[in-house]
């Protein structure tokens, strides 16, 4: 699982890769990742430790990795990463930056110096914060993620429908509560403490990777951690590329993902986006004879009827034109989804004209993957 990056032609798939990330980003093949997800050090800037009411120590951020002398020194390390994250992006490729309010503002600023376009900020509301101990501020309880294409022009992956599903048929807003890791999540080292203090949720991880890339792609964690990237990545049958300089966490993302099972093929499809789906005219329907010229159509509730004409238009109530006019004329609405509006019926059962764009469609996919009928 561990291994050393040279100069490389090919990707180190599904690999955890000792090294700096500038360094191992550099060496890595250009416009070869579809999606990164970087969590960077917060450069929290600690002074002192922080205690709760009882006195006991609060096990915070301090490792020597999120330790910067200065602003400008934390400005040059993320100038230095973004550029290399860039350079290995595809062209339609985006990426996911988490921080904290320590952070998050001077790595938005350094996003769009160095090209990219911001598409979102999501705040990822923490239903179980970590109290404010001191009560001189006001309890901290989220983190920020900013969402970016590689630039303005990018194509970048979005399933829409999908995160709507999700969300209970409601658009997913840019608010997402979810848990901080607690209980079995939270991972645990040889001695029983946090085996990383800033250890993301899966939930968070699922949302983000199930979202905005599809199956197959190639998500990239410069910051790996205890790699909830990479084990997110293999349940959705994602390719996942992990950097991490700190030998303690590679080897418990290593065990980790050992025991990661990918989910079957079907469970990591999800829904598309109706835009994205092939067009399909009223036409087609009549030249396939899946309807005939002269046939009854019946609307919702059965209150209106039209018949189909040979140029695909229809006619009711004296009221000619295509399935969506008609169906708002007689409606008097101003407009109408003819395709879920109008129904033709078969052995005395009415069915929905849109099961034939549907049995279309999937004819056009089946040809399009050159598989037989």
């Amino acid at each position: 699982m561990k291994t050393k990056i040279e100069p490389a032609i090919t990707l180190p798939l599904n690999e955890i890769i000792a090294g700096d990330c500038i360094d191992v980003m550099n060496a890595l093949p250009a416009g070869s990742v579809d999606l990164i997800f970087a969590d960077p050090p917060y450069n929290l800037q600690l002074r002192g430790d922080l205690l709760r009411p009882d006195n006991s120590k609060v096990a915070a951020v301090d490792d020597e990795w999120d330790k910067f002398a200065s602003f400008e020194t934390y400005d040059a390390f993320t100038k230095a990463w973004l550029t290399a994250a860039r350079r290995l992006l595809k062209p339609n490729g985006a990426i996911w930056v988490i921080g904290s309010y320590h952070n998050i503002f001077r790595v938005g600023a350094a996003l769009q110096d160095q090209g990219f376009w911001i598409l979102n900020d999501v705040v990822w509301r923490k239903s179980n914060p970590m109290p404010n101990f001191k009560g001189r501020r006001l309890t901290n309880a989220h983190e920020t993620m900013i969402w970016a294409s590689r630039s303005e022009a990018s194509k970048y992956t979005f399933h829409y429908e999908a995160l709507k599903a999700m969300n209970d048929g409601v658009q997913m807003r840019s608010d997402w509560v979810l848990p901080i890791c607690t209980g079995h999540e939270r991972i645990k080292n040889d001695q029983g403490d946090k085996a990383h203090p800033t250890q993301k949720p899966e939930s968070l991880l699922h949302r983000v990777i199930m979202s905005t890339t599809n199956p197959g792609d190639v998500v990239l964690d410069p910051f790996f951690g205890t790699g909830t990237t990479g084990a997110v990545a293999k349940m959705l049958g994602r390719d996942y590329i992990g950097i991490e300089r700190e030998e303690a966490y590679r080897k418990v993302a290593t065990e980790r993902l050992a025991k990661v099972r990918k989910f079957d093929s079907a469970s990591i499809e999800v829904t598309g986006s109706k835009r994205s789906e092939p067009r399909v005219p009223f036409g087609q329907v009549l030249e396939r004879g899946m309807l005939r010229p002269g046939e009854q159509l019946f609307s919702i509730g059965n209150r209106f009827t039209a018949k189909v004409r040979a140029d695909g238009t229809l006619i009711g109530n004296d009221v000619k034109g295509s399935i969506h006019q008609v169906g708002a004329a007689l409606e008097g609405a101003p407009s109408c989804n003819g395709w879920t509006y109008w129904h033709f019926k078969r052995d005395g059962k009415m069915i929905p004209i849109d099961l034939l764009r549907q049995q279309i469609r999937s004819e056009m996919e089946t040809d399009a993957r050159g598989l037989p009928h």
